[in-house]
């Protein structure tokens, strides 16, 4: 990664299940650089002004791919807010060059809310990644405090206007903020209603001392429950545990 100058999420976010997904063919890529416009209060990704659009990346994230044999790519970004789309026409590019290089390889997408602005959704929908992930996150009563530049809201529309699209929905949230069983419910039963497909629930883990506290680690037991639940509801595939991150078996759900 180093040599092709890229970013993965895995090493930005000290991801656990890093080596796991590396051997299995699946990575997650960090693109538009590795600073963040936001300043989530859980998240270890670095927070500040970001550097322009590094017009080589696409071709190293190729590069890299290729290289790496992937089966399976997930390609993410930090929050661009100073991009007048968010950074949408990057993910697009991203997406539409690799499907012409790289053969018999699947891509997801996990992206920001791009400010709630549909049209910047819908050059990604266009290109037809096979999975469109959105992140919650967090349960609606932490969500402002824990993502202050975020909108719970406008991320449960984002979700929603991916829904009449070919495209597979997916999200995810952590748990141990502080939040209680019905919150967590409760979530589950948003993104339900807004047909996303796919879900991963996995515990917060604080990064540094200069983060949210844990305050409760949950047991493997609980998350099993919350899998059944949310099958229950209808997702078509639910990663839940305490090691489970966004992209965890991801290429396992097809």
């Amino acid at each position: 990664m180093n040599d092709l100058q890229l970013h993965t999420v895995c090493q930005e976010a000290a991801c656990p299940n890093m080596a796991e997904c590396f051997a299995s063919g699946t990575a997650t890529f960090l693109i538009m650089g590795n600073i963040c416009t936001r300043n989530c209060l859980y998240c270890n990704v670095e927070h500040g002004k970001p550097a322009a659009i590094d017009e080589n990346e696409i071709n190293h994230l190729i590069d890299a791919v290729q290289k790496m044999k992937l089966e399976y790519v997930v390609i993410t970004s930090v929050t661009r807010d100073d991009l007048r789309d968010g950074g949408a026409h990057v993910f697009a590019d991203c997406i539409r060059r690799l499907r012409k290089t790289v053969e018999h390889c699947k891509i997801e997408v996990l992206i920001p809310d791009f400010q709630g602005n549909p049209s910047a959704l819908t050059k990604v929908i266009d290109v037809q990644p096979d999975v469109i992930n959105h992140n919650m996150e967090v349960v609606k009563p932490m969500f402002t405090r824990l993502r202050p530049q975020g909108n719970y809201d406008v991320s449960l529309k984002l979700l929603k206007n991916i829904g009449p699209s070919s495209v597979v929905s997916k999200s995810g949230f952590m748990i141990g903020f502080g939040e209680n069983r019905d919150d967590i419910l409760r979530l589950i039963d948003d993104l339900a209603a807004v047909s996303c497909k796919r879900l991963t629930i996995g515990q917060y883990q604080q990064p540094t001392l200069k983060h949210w506290p844990v305050a409760k680690y949950y047991h493997p037991d609980e998350f099993a429950e919350f899998k059944e639940i949310a099958y229950q509801k209808g997702f078509q595939h639910v990663e839940s545990g305490p090691l489970v991150r966004s992209s965890y078996h991801a290429a396992k759900a097809g």
